[in-house]
């Protein structure tokens, strides 16, 4: 998601690979991890609620964004990588390999989250899964209603802001060090706003690995989960540099 030192050191592909994978599944883990297991949407529960499923997310990046930040930059998500590409940041050639990356992680996150729900307390996956495994939604699928315009809306949008700060924390003008703090805050903003709309993705990799488990509902608008978010990677990807006078690092 960010890079982390300004000196480059020869990576293979196959250690960006492998870093991409641990961090997002990093990043999965915790963000659908709290959402499944420490929530508390349950009245009957004493959970962490909103607020803590959205600082999950932004303590999860920080923690891979700091380990493998200086390995492959640290996407851990396919609308960063297709973003940074955009804006001339990320070679072309290198996204497939993140993407598929990013996705393994992604569902090696929720497999694992799977395995340890299937061995709850009685009911526990099939309720879980009946409440989408927390996946995100329109309609009967958002959290709180919210129809197909606001969350096409809410993801283009959101996943934009979370593009530009990654473009503009990552800059040569900006203090590296920092990036995957400023980046990580950002996520919890976004989280916090965007949950009840549609439970926020601003992640392909996130929404794909979460509807494979969520039911017939969640793969079925799993759609609007790629196509947004990735319209708003590659509209912060062409526009950061000329709102901000920013040529390609």
């Amino acid at each position: 998601m960010a890079k982390v030192a300004e000196e480059k050191v020869a990576v293979s592909n196959i250690a960006r690979w492998f870093a991409e994978i641990w961090g997002t599944f990093v990043l999965v883990i915790g963000l659908i991890g709290a959402a499944l297991f420490a929530s508390g949407f349950n009245a009957e529960t004493n959970g962490v609620g909103l607020l803590g499923v959205a600082f999950a997310v932004g303590l999860a990046v920080l923690a891979a964004a700091y380990s493998v930040g200086g390995i492959s930059g640290a996407h851990l998500n396919p609308a960063i990588t297709i973003g940074m590409a955009v804006a001339n940041r990320f070679s072309w050639k290198d996204v497939p390999g993140y993407l598929v990356s990013q996705v393994i992680g992604a569902l090696l996150a929720t497999t694992v989250l799977f395995a340890i729900a299937s061995d709850g307390p009685d009911g526990f996956l099939v309720n879980a899964q009946a409440a989408g495994f927390a996946s995100n939604g329109y309609d009967a699928g958002s959290p709180e209603g919210f129809g197909l315009l606001a969350v096409i809306i809410t993801e283009v949008v959101f996943t934009a802001i979370l593009v530009w700060v990654v473009l503009g924390t990552t800059d040569k003008a900006s203090l590296a060090s920092f990036a995957p703090l400023a980046i990580g805050l950002t996520l919890t903003v976004i989280h916090i706003v965007t949950i009840p709309v549609s439970n926020t993705s601003v992640n392909p990799a996130r929404s794909l690995a979460t509807a494979v488990y969520g039911g017939a509902l969640p793969m079925s608008q799993l759609w609007v989960f790629i196509v947004a978010p990735l319209a708003g990677g590659i509209i912060a990807g062409l526009t950061y540099g000329k709102m901000f006078g920013r040529k390609a690092a």
